[in-house]
């Protein structure tokens, strides 16, 4: 008898490890597009034989014309594959990071929502080629080596087992099964950076490099991540050991520590201490306090707190500091995005 078609095959063999690994319900996020689709698919065969019930979910964005009958249609079809529950989620899109960000945030949240509701990990069908422009566009920011090293595989409760397939392996998965694929027209809209990723910058470098760019950037990713996960560990290890009962940083033993494990260890450290939106000309005026102390004042950071250095100590200040000050005081950037992580 002969086995399944090599393209539906591939994306069982993607998701199997996944299922074995840990236990409790899986959720699907689908579209309705080829790479969801054929997760879902993937997942409706695998699931039961590893004892995981699997359902899914379809957000309903409601920024195109006949968006609720799509994502009716995408129901039928989770439906027709036996995936129980399957829930259409409708969310209100802002405006905060343009379209493309704030389409993406919303669907992020009721996606966690679903999550913690069900107890149930949600599965994502990203693969290599959504990999790879993630990557570029990590590099065109320059916001960071997280943001470069692309998507992880697992953080939950968010599952992405399709990173190492490429796209035309979901299509040709549910063409052999006959699947019904939605083909989204944002994502051919060139009014968009990541389309024209996919559609120039990725054909022309395949072209000028001679093919593997996507696998390469994909690989390029892990070994980067790889160095990234220990380098945070040590940090989090120096900044177990630096940091005081009083939750300062005694300045001397950490200026002696090297850059890239000095920042994470400041970075870990306002992170516990409660300050988030940490963008990189923060992080460098809280590191001028070790690296250029010339006695200057506070370093502000966003949500009104700052660091300064008193006694050979950084601490964290809570709230403006009242009148006139001195030394180097960032305003808060706009231009420069955070850090990913």
């Amino acid at each position: 008898m002969a086995g399944p078609d090599p393209a539906v095959a591939a994306l069982r063999s993607a998701v199997r490890p996944g299922l074995a690994a840990t236990t409790g319900p899986v959720l699907v996020a689908c579209s309705g597009g080829a790479d969801s689709v054929a997760l879902a698919a993937a997942l409706a065969f695998e699931a039961p034989r590893a004892g995981r019930p699997v359902g899914a979910v379809t957000v309903d964005h409601g920024l195109q014309a006949g968006s609720a009958d799509q994502a009716r249609r995408t129901a039928e079809l989770l439906r027709s594959l036996r995936l129980s529950p399957v829930l259409v989620v409708p969310v209100t899109v802002g405006t905060a990071g343009g379209p493309e960000g704030a389409a993406r945030d919303a669907r992020a949240a009721a996606l966690a929502a679903a999550a913690a509701e069900h107890r149930a990990t949600v599965a994502l069908g990203h693969t290599l080629d959504d990999q790879a422009e993630t990557v570029l566009l990590g590099l065109a920011r320059g916001s960071g080596p997280r943001s470069v090293a692309g998507m992880v595989e697992h953080r939950p409760p968010f599952w992405r087992p399709l990173l190492g397939l490429r796209r035309e392996t979901t299509r040709a998965a549910c063409a052999a099964q006959q699947l019904p694929v939605w083909d989204d027209p944002w994502n051919t809209d060139p009014a968009y950076t990541r389309v024209r990723l996919r559609t120039e910058v990725l054909p022309l470098l395949e072209e000028v490099l001679g093919g593997g760019v996507a696998p390469a950037l994909g690989r390029t990713a892990a070994m980067l991540r790889e160095d990234l996960d220990a380098l945070d560990s040590l940090a989090a290890a120096e900044l177990d050991a630096l940091q005081g009962p009083d939750g300062g940083l005694p300045a001397g033993p950490l200026a002696e520590l090297p850059a890239a494990l000095r920042r994470r260890v400041l970075r870990g450290w306002l992170h516990r201490s409660g300050v988030r939106d940490l963008q990189a000309v923060h992080l460098a005026a809280v590191d001028a306090l070790l690296t250029r102390w010339r006695g200057q004042g506070r370093a502000d950071l966003p949500g009104g707190t700052g660091v300064v250095r008193t006694s050979g100590r950084l601490e964290v200040q809570r709230g403006a500091v009242p009148g006139p000050r001195t030394g180097r005081q960032p305003a808060r950037p706009t231009a420069v995005p955070p850090e990913e992580h």
